[in-house]
C-alpha cells in the first residue's frame, strides 16, 4: 500500500503479478476449508461467503478471485517483495499500525533496500486504502494497487488478519540464537553422511566465530534496525527404523528441539515422510541432499536443488524421443534395485514418454540377488531395445563384462557417481549418461570456492557433490537470513530464498539456480553425455543444455 509514483511500471508489475497468480491458485478445496476466513481472503481471494473477492485497478482493469488475492504481491508472509524495480511493501500489523519508517523488502539490487516514512494506519484509514486507494496521509496509492469492493464484515476480517499476520513468537528463534536441524534417514550413505555433517558443523562454527552478543544493533539512516545477528545452533536428527515410523520420530524431535528451519539433510531412497512433515508443520526444508525429491504442487516449505533422478528421467525421455534410431526401438527396458530411488525414476520415465513411444518393461533386482540378478535382468535384450540402468556404483561394477546388444544404453549419472561411474570399458563405449549438472570443465572455476573453503577448514573431501551442495545450501541460507532484518518468520525465509537464489553466480555443480514464487526446484535442466575414452573419465555432451 505504499505510494509509488512511476506510472510506467504498470506493465512490469502486472507481469510480476500474473506469474505469481499460479502460486495461489493451487490450493485444493479441502485446504481452503481448513483456513480462517481472513486467510482465505488474503491467500485465495475468497470472501467469507465463499464468493470471489472483486476489485479493480485505478485504470479500470478488473481483478477477482485468486487473481485478486493479496498474497500475489505482498506474499504469504505479508512482508513484501520486489519484482524488477517494483517494490511491494510490508503490510503486516507490525508495519501498518506503527508510525514512522517502514522498511522495504530487500532483493539482490541494493538500491531497493530503502525505507519509507509514513503515518500509521488506523482501521478506518486502512479500510479506505483497501477500498479507495488513499493512504493515511491522504495521498493516492499507486494505481497498481487494486481497489477492492468489500462489505464491512469482510473488510474487518481482512484487517484483523493483517494485524496478526507474521506476528508472535517463532519456534527456533530466541533473542540470540537461531536453531536449525538437519535430517538423516537410516538408509543414507555413511560416507555422504560423514561429508555432509563435516561441512554443516564447520559452517555453523564459522558463523558463530563472528557473533558478539554485546554488539550494538546496526541502524540505517532512517533508524531502521537491520542485520540482526544471532548464533546458529545445529541439531542433527537421525531417524531409525522403517519409513512409516519417521513421522512420529520427527514430531518428538521437534517437540524436544524446536527449530526455525531444516537445512540440507540426507536420504537414501525415500524423503517423502520428511517432506510431508515439513509441509504440515510449516517448517522450511531447504535444499536437502536427496536423489528422488517429492514433486508436490501444493507444497510451500520444501525447496530442492533439482528433481534429481526424476529430472534425469525427463532428460532420457527427451533424448529417446528425439533419437534418429527411435523408429528402430521396440522396447525400453529399465533395470533398478527394488526400494531404491531408481524405482521412482523408472516410473517417472514411463510417465514422461509421449504417446507412440516404445513400450516399457521394468526389471527389478532385489537386494539378495547380487550379480546373478543383474545378469538375469539383462537377459534377452536385443538390438531392437533401449536399456536404462538406474543403478548405484556397486551394481555398475557387477555388470557383465560385455553389454547386451541394445540399440541405446542409458545410465543414471546421479545414482552412478557421474563421470566417475565404475563402468567397464565395453560399457563406456556404448553408454549415454543422464547428467543433471554443469559439465566438469564448465564448473571448474566455480568449484574453487567451496573446495578452497574445505581446504582452509581442513574438511576431508569424501563425497564431493554432497559436500559442495551442503556448503551451497548453507551459503544460500546465510544470504537469505541476512536480508530478513529482524523479521524471522518462516514464510519470509522461504520467500527470501526464492528471491536471493536467482542472483547467485557461484553455484557449484549448477550453471545457475532460479526460483519464482511457487517453484520448488532451483535447477531445471541437464545434459546427455557420453565418455570420450572408454579408459578415462572425460565426458562429452551430446547436445546443448536440456530444460525439459
Amino acid at each position: 500500500m505504499q505510494y509509488v509514483r512511476p506510472a510506467r511500471l504498470l506493465l512490469a508489475l502486472f507481469a510480476f503479478t500474473t506469474c505469481v497468480v499460479g502460486f495461489t491458485s493451487y490450493a485444493a478445496e479441502t485446504q481452503i476449508q481448513t483456513q480462517s476466513a481472513g486467510e482465505a481472503l488474503y491467500r485465495n481471494g475468497l470472501l467469507p461467503s465463499g464468493q470471489p473477492m472483486r476489485g479493480e485497478r485505478a485504470d479500470g482493469e478488473p481483478v477477482q478471485g485468486s487473481a485478486a488475492a493479496c498474497v500475489n504481491c505482498h506474499r504469504r508472509s505479508g512482508l513484501g517483495t520486489t519484482g524488477g524495480r517494483i517494490v511491494i511493501p510490508a503490510i503486516t500489523g507490525k508495519y501498518l499500525f506503527q508510525p514512522g519508517a517502514r522498511p522495504m523488502p530487500e532483493s539482490g539490487a541494493a538500491a531497493l533496500a530503502v525505507a519509507s516514512a509514513r503515518d500509521r494506519y488506523t482501521d478506518a484509514t486502512l479500510a479506505r486504502a483497501i477500498s479507495k486507494g488513499i493512504g493515511p496521509d491522504g495521498h493516492e496509492l499507486s494505481y497498481l494497487m487494486p481497489r477492492f469492493k468489500l462489505d464491512a464484515a469482510s473488510m474487518g476480517t481482512l484487517i484483523d488478519y493483517l494485524r496478526g499476520l507474521s506476528t508472535g513468537p517463532v519456534p527456533g528463534v530466541s533473542g540470540d540464537t537461531l536453531h536449525f536441524a538437519t535430517v538423516i534417514t537410516p538408509d543414507a550413505d555413511p560416507t555422504r553422511r560423514q561429508g555432509m555433517l563435516a561441512v554443516l558443523r564447520a559452517f555453523f562454527a564459522s558463523k558463530n566465530e563472528f557473533f558478539r552478543g554485546d554488539a550494538p544493533a546496526l541502524y540505517a539512516q532512517r533508524k531502521i534496525m537491520f542485520r540482526v545477528v544471532r548464533k546458529w545452533q545445529l541439531h542433527v536428527w537421525e531417524l531409525t527404523g522403517p519409513a512409516d515410523t519417521w513421522d512420529p520420530q520427527l514430531q518428538e524431535k521437534l517437540r524436544a528441539e524446536p527449530v526455525f528451519a531444516l537445512v540440507s539433510g540426507l536420504a537414501g531412497a525415500d524423503w517423502s515422510p520428511v517432506h510431508r512433515f515439513c509441509q504440515r508443520e510449516a517448517i522450511p526444508c531447504l535444499l536437502p541432499n536427496v536423489d528422488a525429491p517429492v514433486v508436490d504442487e501444493n507444497a510451500f516449505y520444501p525447496v530442492y536443488f533439482s528433481k534429481g533422478v526424476l529430472l534425469e528421467a525427463q532428460l532420457v525421455a527427451q533424448q529417446l524421443t528425439a533419437s534418429a534410431v527411435r523408429p528402430q526401438i521396440k522396447r525400453l527396458i529399465q533395470v533398478f534395485r527394488t526400494g531404491d530411488a531408481g524405482e521412482a525414476a523408472a516410473q517417472a520415465l514411463r510417465d514422461a514418454l509421449p504417446a507412440g513411444a516404445p513400450e516399457t518393461e521394468s526389471r527389478a533386482v532385489n537386494g539378495a540377488s547380487g550379480r546373478q540378478g543383474l545378469t538375469e535382468a539383462l537377459r534377452g535384450i536385443t538390438e531392437h531395445d533401449a536399456l536404462m540402468l538406474w543403478l548405484r556404483p556397486d551394481d555398475l561394477q557387477g555388470l557383465p563384462s560385455e553389454p547386451p546388444t541394445a540399440r541405446l544404453v542409458f545410465v543414471s549419472g546421479l545414482m552412478g557417481q557421474l563421470e566417475n561411474a565404475p563402468l567397464l570399458p565395453a560399457w563406456r563405449r556404448v553408454a549415454q549418461m543422464a547428467y543433471p549438472f554443469d559439465l566438469p570443465e564448465l564448473r571448474r572455476v566455480r568449484m574453487n570456492y567451496p573446495l578452497g573453503w574445505f581446504a582452509i577448514r581442513h574438511i576431508p573431501l569424501v563425497a564431493e557433490r554432497t559436500q559442495v551442495d551442503t556448503y551451497l545450501a548453507c551459503v544460500i541460507l546465510a544470504e537469505a537470513l541476512g536480508h530478513m532484518r529482524d523479521d524471522f518468520v518462516r514464510d519470509y525465509l522461504v520467500e527470501q530464498l526464492e528471491t536471493m537464489v536467482s542472483f547467485r553466480l557461484i553455484n557449484g555443480y549448477y550453471p545457475r539456480l532460479g526460483l519464482a514464487p511457487g517453484q520448488r526446484f532451483a535447477s531445471k535442466g541437464g545434459y546427455i553425455v557420453h565418455f570420450a575414452d572408454p579408459q578415462g573419465n572425460r565426458i562429452i555432451a551430446d547436445g546443448d543444455w536440456i530444460a525439459p
